[in-house]
């Protein structure tokens, strides 16, 4: 009984996500009074009549109290989640008590940045945002919502079974050697070859990764690229995984296990000195290709054509066809929010993918589109804010505000954008002036639209500019990069699904009896480590069979839902007693040589903030800049490590564990290049 709506203040639908169990309820709900042959509403109907009272509701309250509510629950044990964005209201709805109000929070502001990655500065103005989420045309709306609610179920997924998205931290696979030589590939014969093509049609490969599943075997960036951010490339990781999902249903009980373990034995002399992985470790198993899955649980259903999105499958992802996404770009001018890039996903073999980040050519006009409406967005502040002397003493800087949005519009006309309404709007500044100072706040608005407007037509339309085809890698250019990175990895690929499935394993960790589990994040970098949990009836590990890797899993899940909560409070410390199991949380900063840094308290943040990760809201790198303020000068870490033990162990002995298994945790040579 789940649900998550997008709507505009008017009780407008602009998107929404149930799974079965609520559609079914609906259906019956709302089809129930229907008489005798004639025909069910659509479903999107009944959704508006639905939520409609809890919309006006909360535009009521802000409009008549200035607040509203951010959560509740029904007699029927329904929780609502709600957050405001600008227009846009969120809701997230739980039916089975499956989901608290953190987990439907984090729901939300997952959803928001998904919509940011793949919408940019649009999401700045609710008129543009509305439109593109809720198209006119009914087959574009319908193969737009069937791809955000892939997207949902996508992220959904990997939060309920992958241990990275648990964390929100990206896992790395752990094989120095084989990193290190795939980096090299990477920048010395790819990204070299294709930026140096002529067939690249102006754009120019970034950052360049290879994924086995949500797993990243190599990433390499450009020396003139930005640091790609945790929080993008997991949405990343997402988007790709909701493109080629992986099936973790089949097993590995495939003929050549005997084959592979030889074969294994031979990939590991190439690093006799790693140590990650132990010799003795238990069957390593392998993993058979995914065979196609059917993502679309739906059933035909006799209803109106508003409805066919509950029906219709979207249209099965063409490699060439690159995605328009938006990332953020941090550059020695200063940080860019949601700058365009098109992403290649280039599938090696079912679980494998090559993921390439490009460079526009007329990426430069983002960036002054976000430099104006970072200045118009700072007018309009101080002028709402009553601060009216101010501003008329800056009327020289808004003044050259006016100049240099001149030059900018003329140099669009130059590139055959349509900017005849921003001359209209700039030509009006003059009258304004002559007026007051105030009557500035809805020309600084108008800008603000129009300039969203513009960063719209040039990478949201799919004519860009000068018409035709958005500019994009020639196919016979992406074909090569493939066929390069698969003659690179031929010998491997069996190798490395085996080894997404068991990265490693708590046998590499004889030292520490008792040790059932662990989980070790390096906040700065955005990256974790933690052994392999195989949750399937078939898969055998050191953990036994299924049931009991289920039940440990329970626990690590519910271990860090805790020690958030603790967090959010102010606490950089849990230790706790649950049963048969000892659980502890520790997070600590260090500098750049490991030495631990004094303990500081933690701001608390309020109950209505954003959730705690890294996805959704980089939580980590806010805690990084206020614990940095009083190390100036000083280069400062964040770590988190998260363990379980067994009860009967001292606590002594496990809180020395934990010293000692995050000392070896941090050597450099455990953790694989960047």
């Amino acid at each position: 009984m789940k649900c998550l709506l997008i709507a505009s203040e008017s009780a407008e639908v602009l998107f929404y996500w149930t799974d079965p169990e609520f559609e079914l309820n609906i259906q019956e709900q709302y089809g129930a009074s229907q008489e005798e042959g004639e025909k069910p509403p659509a479903f999107e109907d009944c959704i508006n009549t639905l939520f409609a009272p809890i919309i006006i509701s909360c535009s009521t309250m802000v409009d008549r109290l200035g607040d509203s509510y951010t959560s509740f629950s029904t007699e029927n044990n329904h929780t609502y989640v709600l957050h405001q964005f600008e227009e846009c209201l969120y809701i997230a709805v739980n039916g089975d008590r499956e989901e608290g109000e953190e987990d439907l929070k984090r729901k939300i502001y997952v959803m928001k940045k998904m919509i940011e990655v793949l919408f940019g500065m649009v999401t700045l103005s609710s008129t543009l945002i509305r439109k593109e989420l809720r198209p006119q045309d009914t087959e574009q709306r319908t193969n737009l919502w069937k791809y955000l609610q892939n997207l949902l179920e996508t992220y959904s997924r990997l939060q309920e079974q992958d241990q990275s998205f648990l964390v929100e931290a990206v896992e790395r696979l752990i094989h120095p050697t084989l990193c290190e030589q795939c980096i090299e590939f990477l920048e010395r014969r790819l990204v070299q070859q294709i930026n140096s093509s002529v067939e690249r049609a102006g754009e120019e490969v970034l950052h360049a990764f290879i994924l086995v599943h949500t797993k990243l075997l190599a990433f390499y960036s450009s020396r003139n690229a930005s640091t790609l951010t945790s929080s993008d490339l997991l949405a990343l990781i997402v988007m790709v995984q909701n493109m080629y999902p992986s099936n973790i249903n089949l097993e590995d009980t495939a003929p050549e296990v005997g084959a592979l373990r030889v074969k294994e034995e031979e990939y590991h002399t190439l690093d006799a000195s790693e140590d990650v992985e132990n010799t003795s470790a238990p069957d390593i198993f392998y993993t058979p290709e995914p065979s196609p899955t059917n993502r679309d649980s739906g059933t035909d259903r006799d209803s109106m054509a508003e409805d066919s999105l509950q029906t219709l499958e979207a249209p099965p992802p063409d490699p060439s066809n690159p995605s328009r996404v938006f990332l953020e770009v941090t550059l020695k001018e200063g940080c860019y929010p949601m700058m365009p890039h098109s992403m290649y996903c280039l599938p090696l073999w079912p679980g494998i993918t090559l993921v390439l980040l490009t460079k526009l050519p007329n990426s430069n006009l983002a960036m002054s589109v976000y430099v104006f409406l970072e200045a118009f967005a700072k007018l309009e502040k101080r002028l709402s804010e009553g601060l009216e002397g101010s501003a008329a003493r800056g009327q020289t800087s808004i003044q050259d505000l006016r100049n240099k949005l001149d030059k900018f519009i003329r140099a669009l006309g130059t590139l055959d954008i349509q900017v005849g309404v921003m001359y209209e709007s700039t030509d009006s500044f003059s009258s304004y002036c002559l007026l007051s100072v105030p009557s500035l706040v809805p020309w600084c608005r108008t800008m603000k639209s129009q300039l969203c407007g513009v960063y719209r037509q040039c990478f949201i339309t799919e004519n860009t500019v000068g018409g035709g085809n958005p500019q994009r890698l020639s196919p016979s250019l992406q074909d090569r990069a493939l066929t390069m990175v698969q003659e690179k990895l031929m010998d491997w690929k069996d190798f490395l699904l085996v080894k997404s499935k068991r990265n490693i394993t708590m046998v590499s960790y004889p030292e520490f009896p008792g040790l059932i589990h662990f989980i070790y994040v390096d906040r700065t970098a955005g990256q974790m480590i933690a052994p392999s949990l195989n949750i399937t009836d078939r898969a055998t590990s050191e953990l036994g069979k299924g049931p009991l890797a289920h039940f440990i899993k329970g626990k690590v899940w519910g271990l860090v839902n805790t020690s958030r909560i603790y967090l959010q409070k102010g606490y950089s410390t849990v230790t706790l007693r649950d049963g048969d199991y000892f659980f502890c949380y520790f997070l600590w900063f260090e500098n750049e040589t490991g030495y631990k840094l004094e303990v500081k308290d933690l701001p608390i943040l309020p109950n209505d903030s954003a959730p705690i990760g890294m996805l959704a809201w980089d939580y980590y790198r806010k805690l990084l800049r206020y614990y940095s303020k009083s190390h100036q000068g000083e280069v400062v870490k964040c770590y988190e490590l998260l363990t379980v033990h067994l009860g009967v162990i001292p606590t002594e002995y496990i809180l020395q564990h934990c010293s000692q298994l995050a000392r070896k945790l941090w050597e450099p040579s455990r953790i694989p290049l960047l």
